[in-house]
């Protein structure tokens, strides 16, 4: 038996390895993504040319709708590798393994070895997880500081002995997170610890928790910031940003699309698959271990009913929320993932039931029809038209066709090891694919690093630049200076009756549409496809929409 252990633990080490290389791989090959990353990535690099950490800005604007501590991580990645997109990512990505040790951590301690690497690998072979783990940083380091949180308060519950140190670093987690996104990083976790101490009687003797400490440690992380902040500009951004942006997203549906209260229940399926498909049985054997705990008072089961509160508290408080975004309940995946390797664990040494042993079964049986499933429509779908045929897209769908056969043959046979590892083999491999080939050639659909480029090689230091639009503000980041963001056509009217050159970024409907009504000759001095993601018009074999550069100089004479 020993035997067969240490091979299960080598082989599982070995597809941890491969899973978290990917978060690495190419990270600077490809240009910013114009949703989030651009605002992390330019105002570090503001911060560092103005020589300003305390007052964050982007465009050369003030931006103080996030507290600065993540700006501040990739300030030092910039000081340590030169500002570049490669150096902005490496941040990103080491807090994306720090989620991946700490639900490594947390399997650790509340089940076993075995199920710590497995608990690792249903985190690391995620794709979602994957992407968010190379583009979104705030996001990703919230979440990084609330899952420590949890880990430490795990750990002062099961070492009493170092109870005082796990619990100084559990709340320097908070504070941490706190100075990443605010209030949310100590509302969450407290709600969650009371809940939990609550459940188990324990909440009577709150001096064992050093609340006076924990606040002193908090106060220290946190408050210097906003002592600077307010000894420049009074309340002015501090309230903007605890009232306007903190509390008017949790109240008011303006800030994103409208979704209903079971949203999140599909974020978590997606965002954790393909071991997500897992979760429900261990949620639900968790669950019912963890009542009968609570009546007998039963201390061993204390810390997995911990990760279901957890769990619960973060997607119910979100889900109550009027603007909801996938990326907010980011801080349950390491929990999560813990409770999957916990059950996947014991399916691989048979301690569960003959009933639970059947239902895992059949789950790998369902994960590996989904993976030919995804095999199949990745072939279909991305082989229909030339325009969206992104390189590796074959190789991804053969894999999962491969994988997802080889993964039904194990199962059925009741090869358990076997049948596990494929399921995360596959997706090590398309994850694999997807960095090494799919996201550069991805970049023939992203024109602003070289339409940036060409600018920047034929625009005077006076000219006026920016997009109207269609929202690029990592044009900001590859020019080094300010642009203009329209969306009006009087904004664009203007600019170009200014008599300064112009130079804008545009889609070409948009330009069809506003030509006629500019005040001046205008040029269109080059032109590159984006890629639409809806499966409608990869279905309909749509030509991609162009975006151009247009301005009031011809390319001869920008030249």
């Amino acid at each position: 038996m020993k035997t067969a252990i240490t091979r299960e633990r080598l082989t599982l080490a070995i597809i941890l390895a491969l899973a978290v290389a990917p978060y690495f791989i190419g990270l600077g090959s490809s240009s910013l993504w114009d949703s989030n990353e651009a605002f992390y990535a330019e105002t570090p690099r503001e911060m560092i040319e103005s020589a300003d950490y305390i007052n964050p800005s982007f465009n050369y604007q003030p931006r103080f709708n996030k507290p600065p501590f993540s700006y501040w991580v990739v300030a030092l990645s910039y000081k340590a590798f030169g500002v570049s997109e490669l150096a902005e990512r490496v941040a990103i990505a080491l807090g994306a393994i720090v989620l991946i040790a700490t639900a490594f951590a947390l399997a650790r301690i509340i089940f076993s070895f075995e199920a710590a690497i497995l608990s690792a690998i249903a985190l690391a072979i995620a794709p979602r997880f994957l992407i968010f783990s190379r583009r979104i940083l705030i996001d990703v380091y919230l979440a990084m500081f609330m899952a420590l949180a949890l880990l430490f308060f795990v750990m002062a519950e099961r070492y009493t002995e170092r109870r005082r140190l796990f619990l100084v670093l559990m709340y320097a987690s908070i504070g941490f997170g706190v100075l990443t996104k605010g209030p949310v990083a100590i509302l969450l976790p407290a709600i969650a610890f009371i809940v939990y101490l609550t459940a188990f009687g324990k909440l009577k003797n709150t001096a064992r928790m050093m609340p006076l400490w924990g606040a002193a440690v908090i106060a220290v992380i946190v408050l210097p910031w906003y002592i600077a902040v307010y000894s420049q500009h009074g309340w002015l951004y501090i309230k903007s940003f605890l009232l306007l942006d903190n509390v008017s997203r949790y109240t008011e549906g303006k800030w994103g699309p409208s979704r209903g209260p079971l949203f999140y229940l599909q974020v978590v399926i997606g965002d954790m698959f393909p071991w997500s498909l897992f979760l429900p049985a261990a949620l639900w054997l968790q669950a019912r271990r963890s009542i009968k705990a609570i009546r007998s008072v039963d201390t061993r089961e204390e810390p997995a009913a911990l990760l279901i509160i957890w769990i619960a508290v973060i997607i119910v408080f979100f889900s109550l929320s009027r603007s909801k975004e996938d990326l907010y309940i980011l801080p349950v995946y390491p929990a999560a993932a813990a409770l999957v390797g916990g059950l996947l664990s014991s399916f691989l040494k048979e301690e569960l039931s003959t009933r639970w042993q059947q239902t895992t079964v059949w789950t790998i049986v369902l994960l590996a029809i989904v993976i030919l499933l995804i095999g199949a429509g990745t072939l279909y779908v991305f082989g229909l038209t030339p325009y969206y045929n992104l390189a590796g897209t074959k190789a991804i769908g053969v894999a999962a066709l491969a994988g997802g056969l080889t993964a039904l043959a194990m199962a059925l046979f009741r090869k358990r090891l076997a049948a596990v590892g494929i399921t995360a083999l596959v997706f090590v491999i398309m994850n694999w694919v997807f960095a090494l080939t799919t996201l550069p050639d991805f970049e023939r659909f992203k024109p602003v690093r070289p339409f940036c480029e060409f600018i920047e090689s034929t625009a005077s230091p006076d000219a006026m630049i920016g997009y109207y639009r269609f929202a690029s503000p990592s044009m900001v980041f590859y020019l080094r200076r300010p642009i203009f963001e329209y969306y009006h056509p009087e904004e664009l009217q203007t600019a170009f009756s200014s008599g300064k050159d112009v130079y804008c970024l545009m889609t070409l409907q948009d330009y069809e549409a506003i030509k006629d009504s500019l005040p001046a000759q205008t040029y269109i001095l080059a032109s590159r496809p984006v890629f639409q993601v809806k499966l409608k018009v990869v279905l309909e074999k749509t030509e991609p929409p162009q975006v151009v550069i247009i301005s009031n100089r011809d390319g001869a004479s920008s030249r």
